[in-house]
């Protein structure tokens, strides 16, 4: 394992710092298996979900979405009324993690796929990201990860040069694209093995 140097730490958010998922949210509202099924996989998928990620108007999306599906109006304005509701809580020990590096002086910072509206109503109202010294939010800059161009401006960004910062996130498509950036880079299952990894790295 690659045990240069680490200067900063950066974290993604959605499944890294917090749960989601968006039956969470549709399994409160939707009785019916079938529909609730339907809706998830052809709906409001988290493929259509990102769109938004990459910065495409809310309006826009929802308006597409119910003329496309006029059957499933009330599941799509769900989708953007309780949004919040697709994320259960934080991931188990990933918050306790980025409270040992802060103690200990590490820079944290973060890239998120994460719509700007959506981000807005959310981000607020959890304090582990004053931790942070710096987010770079999908949505807001209109570019998401794996586009390089997404980590090309973070480490402007963050002031620290790639090889310098370990950039943690769960998918495989990120951590590759990152890796060809040139940071370092942890592929997130789980906080225990990401707990093994920074002690490895003399960071915690």
């Amino acid at each position: 394992m690659n045990r240069q140097r680490v200067d900063a730490v950066v974290f993604d958010v959605g499944r890294v710092l917090y749960q989601w998922d968006l039956r969470h949210l549709f399994e409160k509202v939707i009785d019916d298996p079938a529909r609730l099924e339907r809706i998830l996989n052809e709906v409001v998928t988290e493929e259509w979900h990102f769109e938004h990620d990459r910065g495409r108007l809310l309006d826009e999306m929802i308006a597409e979405r119910i003329a496309l599906y006029p059957e499933f109006e009330a599941a799509i304005r769900v989708y953007r009324s309780r949004f919040n509701e697709t994320i259960p809580g934080p991931v188990p020990g990933s918050h306790a993690l980025v409270e040992r590096l802060h103690a200990g002086g590490v820079p944290l910072f973060a890239i998120t796929n994460f719509g700007a509206e959506f981000w807005a109503r959310f981000a607020p109202h959890e304090p582990i990201f004053d931790r942070f010294r710096e987010i770079v939010v999908s949505g807001v800059e209109r570019i998401a990860k794996p586009d390089p161009a997404i980590f090309m401006l973070s480490a402007e960004r963050f002031g620290y040069a790639p090889p310098a910062m370990l950039f943690i996130d769960d998918n495989p498509e990120n951590i590759a694209s990152a890796q060809n950036c040139g940071w370092q880079v942890h592929h997130f299952t789980d906080a225990e093995l990401l707990e093994e990894d920074l002690s490895a790295r003399g960071l915690i």
